[in-house]
């Protein structure tokens, strides 16, 4: 087989399995266009279609299903031996791209981005910077980093960072006008910006602490959003109370822009998990698991 057509099928397999050129063409590092004329050269040298195309969405045809069903295999395989000589080298080498909220950018992969290039100068490291809602499969990343309550429950979650300290924030102009809750059943007089979970349909329920037991709080709110910054850039505008991570809110208490309420009620909540597939992962990512797992950087507050 020659390499051009090893690289057609790879690319094949990889519009089937994104379900997209654009999220294919991610994975790959290439142009949506390169990824499409090189389907084209695929099905014309086949003769067959492989992929009905429509503005909304890819779908297989009978022949491309049934070359997926026996090429995508035999790639694996070969992805897997290709893989498995990284344990000849000194040190690994590959590609890792990463899907990070802002937060855990600054905070936790940071501090460390330097000793981990320094140690693996073979490894080319993508970080992708995103504090809304990211499919990573979908999306051709290798890894996420969120809070371990957004990690999606099919996946192999390693914390990476201590617990957060739960912040519930609003801005001067709104405790003016809508007063000061003082405790969490008062914020049943208020208005809280809601936040719609990554897992499932549900909103989250605000967790406080409060004579020794755990209190998970429906709040009430006509605001319901699913970005982190979204909902601080809603709160700084006086839309209502948020609950956030004091990482995120600090630069603003500091400021004046925002005013932290309910901190005697706030607790600490499981931290950043870097998690992937529930599969055997690469030696590249692993040396990553292993750096940010070892040595786990303290909250920034």
């Amino acid at each position: 087989m020659r390499a051009t057509e090893l690289g057609e099928l790879s690319a094949f397999v990889a519009i089937a399995d994104a379900g997209s050129f654009r999220r294919a063409a991610a994975r790959l590092n290439l142009k949506p266009s390169t990824l499409s004329h090189t389907l084209r050269m695929l099905e014309d040298r086949l003769g067959v279609q492989l992929l009905l195309r429509s503005t909304r969405r890819l779908s297989l045809t009978e022949a491309g299903q049934a070359l997926l069903t026996d090429v995508q295999p035999a790639l694996e395989r070969i992805d897997d031996a290709v893989e498995r000589l990284n344990q000849y080298r000194e040190v690994p080498a590959g590609s890792i791209r990463l899907s990070v909220p802002h937060t855990a950018a600054l905070h936790v992969l940071l501090p460390r981005l330097r000793e981990f290039s320094e140690r693996y100068p073979d490894i080319s490291l993508e970080i992708s910077a995103d504090n809304g809602f990211v499919d990573i499969i979908q999306d051709g990343f290798d890894a996420g980093i969120r809070l371990r309550s957004d990690v999606p429950r099919d996946m192999v979650a390693v914390p990476i960072s201590p617990p957060v300290q739960v912040a519930v924030v609003a801005s001067p102009d709104y405790l003016a006008r809508h007063g000061t809750p003082m405790t969490p059943a008062d914020l049943q007089h208020h208005r809280c910006i809601n936040r719609r979970l990554i897992q499932g349909d549900g909103l989250q329920r605000w967790e406080f602490m409060q004579d020794g037991r755990l209190l998970r709080v429906s709040v009430p709110g006509k605001l319901v959003l699913n970005d982190a910054g979204l909902i601080l850039a809603t709160a700084l505008d006086g839309q209502g109370l948020a609950y956030s991570a004091d990482q995120l809110v600090a630069e603003h208490l500091a400021a004046g822009r925002l005013v932290r309420v309910l901190a005697d009620f706030s607790p600490r909540i499981e931290g950043f998990c870097l998690y992937y597939p529930n599969r055997r992962i690469s030696v590249t990512l692993r040396a990553l698991v292993e750096m940010l797992k070892d040595t786990r950087v303290p909250a920034a507050h």
